[in-house]
């Protein structure tokens, strides 16, 4: 199977159309001083569907990782939509169903605790983003081109431009951190009730000092990540 799906990436990326998208990408600069600029300079050059993707919870103790995929309407507010660290959970939350009201499309991936100490966080993240990009597939047009945050391409043949501090140069990328943000903090209440002697609802699984002395006096939990320092010497 890793054969034929060898064989199929390097068909792609000898074909000329597979070229000419990456050459328009390799000449798009984004403009920090126009959030959405991005987005509207690569649908001008022939993308039709071009989607920001972000994730959340690679740092936690506890918890899944969890990636967003997001399109966002042509003509909406883009200037609403900044970094989720840079808001409140108020204004997160506001912004999660103000993405559902302006008929953005949306899509997130998670991927668990078993499956991030079994391939590592990076891997796990990139795997989240794949879900992601994959479950917006699944009830709207596939995105043909991919905003992502960070340094990291993912493993997929969409063409992708990868935005070191993403969600200030790109709308869609900040959206898809406040979708991602809001999805993980309901799922780590979920957990909270679960496991109550670790306060996950006030420290969404982060290793502050109440978490880890939590760990260490209690060990950890089905939620932790096993191999993450801080948990892996109480196992």
């Amino acid at each position: 199977m890793q054969r034929v799906e060898e064989r199929h990436h390097q068909t792609l990326i000898s074909s000329p159309e597979w070229h000419k998208r990456h050459l328009i990408l390799s000449t798009v600069v984004p403009d920090t001083n126009d959030t959405f600029l991005l987005e509207r300079t690569l649908r001008t050059r022939g993308f039709s569907c071009v989607a920001g993707l972000d994730e959340a919870g690679r740092g936690p103790l506890a918890g899944p990782v969890v990636a967003a995929c997001v399109v966002l309407p042509p003509r909406c507010n883009s200037s609403l939509f900044l970094d989720s660290k840079k808001l409140s959970p108020t204004r997160r939350c506001l912004l999660a169903r103000t993405l559902v009201d302006i008929g953005a499309l949306m899509g997130v991936g998670i991927v668990s605790t078993t499956t991030i100490d079994r391939i590592n966080i990076l891997q796990a993240s990139l795997l989240a983003m794949k879900r992601a990009v994959e479950n917006l597939a699944l009830l709207s047009p596939s995105p043909d081109v991919l905003l992502i945050d960070g340094k990291f391409k993912i493993p997929m043949d969409t063409p992708q431009l990868t935005l070191i501090k993403g969600e200030s140069k790109s709308a869609s990328i900040a959206a898809a951190s406040i979708l991602a943000k809001v999805t993980r903090d309901a799922m780590m209440k979920e957990l909270a009730i679960q496991f109550p002697a670790y306060n996950l609802t006030q420290n969404k699984g982060y290793p502050t000092r109440e978490h880890r002395q939590a760990i260490a006096k209690y060990g950890p939990a089905l939620c932790h990540r096993q191999t993450f320092k801080g948990v892996k010497e109480f196992v």
